[in-house]
């Protein structure tokens, strides 16, 4: 595809940057072999996908058991669901942060990790354009309504692609208690990341960075009405009745932030989040932000948004 031909061509601007370490071999050797066997126990319910997630979730499945997992950052299917790299719109993102009176705090959270092998971005290569993008989103929330995000404690992500944002969080506070909701298969893949991040991880309420798949699950975990919902590009992807199963954890939250484009698939994703704003209206301070650098890529272009809000 000529997307796929794009993302490889930009890559190429970063073959200069050269900060990425070779993980612990005998540490990766180890994580490995928890995810072989967990690998075989463990099936996707495509019922609550979509027809572009059931493909991805096949694709995973089999970067996982054919043991390809060092490098998955360099997947082009990785990529194009989790890895924002060389775009130029990263740049205005970046210039925002770096006038930010919080530049400070921003400038150690999108130094990079060397897990995965990511791709530096081009025009700032101590980090990746993912990282930058995932803090800018943050940014969103200090801006729109003075949030510190040092005082969340704990978070709920739906949706949480190989662990980015969960990373982020570590470094923001020791003593975060954070939940990925996702399939069983990216669940693994998080597990890889985190676990060479040197986290508290697992699939116990135990870890500090809970990884699941279990909708039963989560509605047994305490939490406070202080803590933050996000779903970056991911409540917006999955099917209408799928996402009404996560109400009332949004309703539950003190904060929330999701990002969604205008339309997925056969979804009217604006239509949707506007009758959202509706519903939560009552307890909420909600804001449909427009994303003034993102729109899409040459071949899709559409309007993309921050569905941000704090309780009343």
């Amino acid at each position: 595809m000529i997307s796929d031909y794009l993302r490889k061509l930009n890559s190429y601007l970063s073959f200069w940057c050269t900060d990425n370490q070779k993980v612990n071999i005998t540490k990766d050797i180890l994580i490995k072999d928890f995810i072989k066997k967990n690998l075989k126990n463990n099936k996707i319910n495509i019922k609550n996908l979509k027809k572009t997630h059931t493909i991805f979730n096949k694709k995973i499945f089999l970067l996982l058991q054919n043991d390809n997992v060092t490098n998955f950052l360099r997947e082009g299917f990785i990529q194009k669901m989790f890895f924002l790299h060389n775009r130029f719109f990263v740049y205005s993102e970046l210039k925002v942060l770096k006038k930010d009176k919080k530049w400070t705090l921003y400038k150690k959270l999108i130094n990079e990790d060397s897990i995965g092998n990511p791709i530096r971005y081009f025009l700032y290569p101590k980090s990746s354009g993912n990282r930058i993008n995932h803090v800018y989103h943050l940014s969103i929330l200090q801006s729109e309504f003075n949030i510190d995000l040092k005082e969340i404690k704990k978070v709920f992500e739906f949706g949480s692609g190989y662990g980015c944002m969960a990373r982020i969080f570590s470094k923001i506070s020791k003593d975060i208690k954070y939940t990925c909701f996702d399939t069983q298969y990216v669940n693994l893949l998080q597990y890889y990341y985190l676990k060479h991040c040197n986290l508290n991880v697992g699939f116990s309420n135990k870890s500090n960075f809970l990884l699941t798949s279990n909708l039963e699950k989560i509605k047994h975990i305490s939490y406070s009405s202080k803590y933050l919902f996000i779903a970056n590009w991911s409540l917006s992807e999955t099917p209408i009745l799928f996402r009404a199963k996560f109400d009332s954890l949004v309703k539950k939250s003190e904060i929330i932030l999701i990002s969604f484009q205008e339309k997925f698939e056969d979804i009217d994703n604006l239509k949707y989040f506007n009758n959202l704003k509706l519903k939560l209206s009552k307890n909420f301070n909600i804001k449909i932000v427009k994303n003034k650098f993102y729109n899409g890529n040459i071949l899709n272009k559409q309007k993309h948004y921050f569905f941000v809000g704090k309780k009343l």
